[in-house]
């Protein structure tokens, strides 16, 4: 396939479902598999993905929205940051409205802190170089999709020798979350629909020790409605061949070793921390990145004194359990009511990767007499 309507073709995700459907059936058993990415997420409630699917097949929410992940307690500090005198602080649009523990970024601003949105980390740059009488601040957010960026902002920072600049670094790894995941007692899972982004950085590698240690098998998907849907089948087509392994159906832009280069510049430019905490997850040890020390100039946990508080998420909210794929976001008992997209309590409602702002956007619910909206092509039919 090489055109995006083709991605989208109903006739070919009939085809695919009936293969499904059939696998499924062969196996006599239900499956539970876990879309890593928000973005698949987004996918999946766009186009009514779910609602195609056999009912022994289920999907679950994993951890793979960068924004979800990150806990008030560094929004606290970021909020810490913004109200230092002289200091810019920079951020991406969708974390100017997660929620810290009394406020955002988005109210900071209003109060009168300098809170700016930007496109890239290079756009934080300009703004440094703009305005040498102002200490900026970067945000930094994201998994190894984004972490090359701020990379290169870093060198490119220190290349110019710009010092009224600094990296606030809330980079993550995919890795260790998928571990912490497998290892935790709550959630039996049969596959993963591995994260397409992350795995154009890191590769399908590292991904190995899924079937390996756990047995059980990941596919590497794009975001287009075919994409998922043929990750599914080839998750249940494994098991219908006594297979379990990694597997790439994003073949059009993943390669198994990933992105040399990009993997090159993250291991000069950042060090893992010894542990990170997640929402819903806790500390994970080994999946953070922090600024490594010949940037440490560049970093901003050194350059200012920051409160670090763990400030425990509220109660009403489930952002946790969802993330971990317990939950779906509608069992939530403030979902559409307490929580929206404009009055967000938790992350997952507002990133535009979060699996609650996914459910709130395209309110698909499963019912049983709903007939079968296979809404590949149909934005609006997905909208009722």
């Amino acid at each position: 396939m090489k055109f995006v309507d083709e991605f989208r073709d109903p006739a070919a995700g009939r085809a695919a479902i009936e293969r499904i459907t059939a696998l499924a059936a062969a196996q006599d058993r239900g499956f539970k598999f876990m879309e890593v990415c928000g973005g698949h997420t987004h996918t999946i409630y766009r186009h009514g993905i779910e609602q195609l699917l056999p009912a022994p097949v289920e999907l679950v929410h994993g951890p793979g929205c960068p924004v979800c992940v990150i806990p008030m307690g560094r929004v606290d500090d970021a909020l810490h940051l913004a109200a230092q005198p002289g200091v810019t602080l920079t951020s991406f649009g969708d974390m100017m409205r997660v929620p810290g523990s009394t406020s955002t970024l988005l109210d900071a601003k209003a109060g009168g802190a300098d809170v700016r949105m930007v496109y890239s980390p290079l756009d934080a740059l300009a703004v440094a170089e703009r305005e040498p009488d102002r200490h900026v601040v970067f945000f930094a957010v994201g998994f190894e999709t984004t972490s090359p960026s701020t990379a290169v902002t870093l060198q490119r920072a220190r290349a110019l020798g710009i010092d009224n600049f600094s990296v606030f670094s809330n980079h993550v790894r995919i890795v260790p979350p998928l571990r912490a995941i497998l290892t935790a007692p709550e959630l039996d899972l049969d596959g993963f629909i591995g994260p397409g982004h992350v795995s154009t950085v890191i590769g399908n590698r590292p991904y190995q020790f899924i079937p390996d240690e756990f047995s059980i098998p990941l596919v590497t998907a794009g975001f287009e409605p075919l994409d998922v849907i043929q990750a599914i089948e080839m998750l249940l087509r494994q098991y219908d061949e006594g297979r379990c392994r990694v597997e790439n159906q994003y073949t059009r832009v993943v390669r198994d070793e990933g992105n040399l280069r990009a993997q090159q510049l993250l291991e000069e430019v950042f060090t893992t921390r010894d542990t990170f905490e997640w929402r819903g997850l806790g500390w994970i040890p080994h999946s953070g990145m922090a600024i490594a020390e010949p940037y440490a100039d560049l970093d901003s946990e050194r350059r200012f004194t920051l409160p670090g508080a763990r400030v425990e998420d509220p109660p009403a909210c489930e952002c946790g359990p969802v993330l971990r794929g317990v939950l779906k976001p509608w069992e939530c008992g403030v979902f559409g009511t307490a929580c929206t997209p404009e009055t967000p309590i938790g992350t997952c409602m507002v990133s535009s990767e979060g699996a609650c702002a996914a459910y709130y956007e395209f309110g698909r619910l499963r019912v049983a007499d709903e007939p079968d909206p296979l809404p590949l092509v149909s934005a609006d039919r997905a909208r009722r």
